[in-house]
């Protein structure tokens, strides 16, 4: 099972992790600033050594994913959302199975390597991320400088060019009003907190992305450390609020049943109403108020309730409509999986 529907530490709150790792090679232009002739190097060079890194991965070139197949991997949070657009024909991801390990090649830099977890799982998936580094620095030769570290194309990733992050769902936070307090102590802590995909993008179903700011002067470990105290803070506040709520009884069963209900018998769904019952339905099954689902169901209903993994799940390209009818019909069908 892949580690986007499997249940981690702490995932009454925190959704999934990732560490990413953002590196060039040295010689040549950051990827705004190379030729044509220099992004196929990249792709090239990439492309030739992903059997000799192990782990089960695969090179992939954009260009032979369909514009679907490219958006399930957006809303799986594997690759960015630019990145699914991009036009450039010498980007590339290399991927393994489970799609815990994914390089983004010829992002914004020429390799963005990025593993994955459900839970909290900070520690492990740092280990995995320089054990993956190291090999590829045997194989290609990085950007570095002595007093500043790993050159990235953006400013702020110099240094260690390092990217953890945790994916919070802080429904209880959001209904107790009390989310905008929290999202000023995590900034203020120099942590930032912003929607689901990351930078310029707004919360969705109350789902929200923590992570380092600092790249520069400080160490992986620190990183690590930090965003892991910061996270551990945020989980607390968001089960405080919880135990608030809980204590209102019947009030907060009828909001979360009623939700319930509207979920699992509409005959037709559309992504943001099907996203914010979801949300709901997730707070009660975590607080055993709804004893229908279970974790593994609640992943399977927010990620195929998606548009692109909706359509991959049917097997066929379907009209908003169309998709309209189908994500009640799945939303039915995961709930009464034996």
């Amino acid at each position: 099972m892949n580690w986007y529907l499997q249940n981690g530490k702490d995932s009454d709150v925190i959704i999934s992790s990732r560490v990413r790792l953002s590196r060039n090679i040295e010689g040549l232009p950051y990827v705004q600033k190379c030729n044509e002739e220099q992004l196929k190097t990249v792709h090239n060079k990439l492309k030739d050594i992903t059997p000799s890194i192990g782990y089960g991965l695969k090179f992939i070139s954009l260009n032979d994913l369909d514009n679907t197949n490219k958006q399930a991997l957006v809303e799986k949070h594997i690759i960015s959302p630019e990145f699914s657009k991009t036009r450039n024909k010498y980007a590339a991801i290399i991927i393994n199975d489970e799609e815990n390990i994914c390089i983004e090649v010829n992002e914004e830099d020429h390799i963005k390597l990025q593993v994955f977890s459900s839970g909290m799982e900070l520690e492990n998936l740092m280990n995995l991320a320089i054990e993956i580094d190291q090999k590829l620095e045997e194989l290609v030769p990085y950007s570095f400088n002595k007093k500043y570290g790993y050159l990235t194309a953006c400013p702020t990733n110099v240094g260690t060019g390092l990217k953890v992050s945790v994916l919070a769902h802080l429904t209880a936070l959001s209904l107790t009003e009390n989310i905008r307090k929290v999202l000023n102590a995590v900034n203020n802590l120099g942590m930032s907190i912003r929607g689901m995909y990351g930078e310029g993008s707004k919360p969705e179903g109350d789902l929200y992305q923590i992570s380092n700011n600092q790249t520069l002067g400080v160490t992986e470990k620190e990183i690590t450390k930090n965003v892991k105290l910061i996270s551990q803070k945020v989980i607390e506040q968001e089960r405080t609020a919880r135990k608030y709520l809980a204590k209102k009884g019947i009030d907060l069963e009828d909001k979360i049943y009623r939700d319930f209900g509207v979920l699992s018998n509409a005959r037709k769904l559309s992504e943001e109403e099907a996203r914010e019952l979801l949300s709901s339905v997730k707070l009660g099954t975590d607080l055993g108020i709804i004893k229908e689902l279970d974790d593994t169901k609640i992943s399977k209903l927010i990620l195929q309730t998606k548009p692109a993994n909706l359509q991959l799940r049917v097997g066929k390209e379907l009209s908003i409509y169309e998709q309209y009818i189908e994500r009640a019909k799945i939303v039915q069908d995961i709930i009464n999986e034996k």
